[in-house]
């Protein structure tokens, strides 16, 4: 090969390579000047949803906060936690169940805005901005809510794994429509698995806090 192709040869490689650190150059330049103060999370959560922009969080523990019985609550949690272990491992509301960890047995059931949801299958950072109530916000030893008041009476649990579950679909059904038959307190309860068998009594607990709900006598007989 000729000095002179040689020569050519070179130039043809610096030019490519000095393109390539160019446009790297460029890039890097270009970010630099779109960069912005930090912000709050809520002041980013908010440009992020204004922008479309997709919020990125984690793989890291990231603080939020959740609205739970009426009280805000902080905890840092990974974006892979559940709202079920969020409340049992990092709130101590223990009263949640874990049994199936798979929303099949409905023993994690708490509600989400005043519906029903299994715990087990919200991330907790999804549950940001909504009001999350569990089976300790529905009432208190002193005061008990109607439906566990109900269940109580009519004996409605035995290893009581389910028994929290089972309050809180029955609960966000009665609140809905405190007039439900025998028929559509058993479809409310369709996703709550009892295994030692107490849904007879389940669902005479249902009618009986029903009726005192409303202040009637229960429609659709016994179960």
């Amino acid at each position: 090969m000729s000095d002179k192709s040689h020569t050519k040869k070179e130039a043809a490689t610096l030019s490519r390579r000095s393109f390539i650190k160019g446009a790297g150059a460029a890039a890097a330049v270009a970010s630099l000047v779109g960069m912005r103060p930090a912000t709050s999370e809520a002041e980013a959560t908010t440009q992020a949803a204004t922008e479309g922009i997709a919020e990125r969080i984690g793989p890291d523990a990231h603080e939020i906060e959740l609205k739970i019985n009426g009280q805000v609550r902080r905890l840092a949690v990974e974006p892979r936690v559940t709202l079920l272990r969020a409340l049992r491992e990092h709130l101590g509301l223990t009263g949640t169940k874990l049994v199936c960890d798979r929303g099949v047995c409905g023993a994690c059931t708490v509600h989400l805005d005043g519906k029903p949801v299994t715990s087990c299958m919200v991330l907790a950072i999804d549950a940001r901005g909504h009001e999350i109530t569990t089976i300790e916000g529905l009432g208190t030893p002193d005061r008990l809510n109607p439906v566990q008041a109900a269940f109580v009476e009519a004996d409605a649990l035995q290893c009581g794994f389910c028994t929290p579950g089972m309050v809180m679909s029955v609960a966000a059904a009665l609140e809905q429509n405190p007039a439900l038959s025998i028929d559509e307190i058993k479809r409310a309860v369709a996703g709550n698995i009892c295994r030692c068998g107490t849904y007879p009594h389940v669902f005479k607990a249902a009618l009986l806090a029903a009726q005192r709900m409303r202040g009637a006598r229960p429609r659709g007989g016994t179960a």
